[in-house]
């Protein structure tokens, strides 16, 4: 039963860790959108998306 849940344990840090990495890119590229002002609003968009998943892989836990 442990390397049952260990592998759990790394498939959910692996996820909680790409989510991050996914948010802060997403980040990064709506602040890179919002700079231009035709783009404003979906640069807003995708970096709100980003703050969400960047918090969210941050705090949210599994209860499994």
């Amino acid at each position: 039963m442990t390397n049952i849940f260990s592998l759990r344990t790394l498939v959910g840090f692996a996820e909680h860790a790409a989510f991050v990495i996914f948010g802060f890119v997403s980040m990064v590229i709506g602040l890179a959108l919002g700079v231009t002002m035709v783009l404003l609003p979906v640069g807003l968009v995708i970096g709100f998306i980003g703050v969400a998943m960047f918090v969210g892989g941050l705090l949210v836990r599994n209860l499994d």
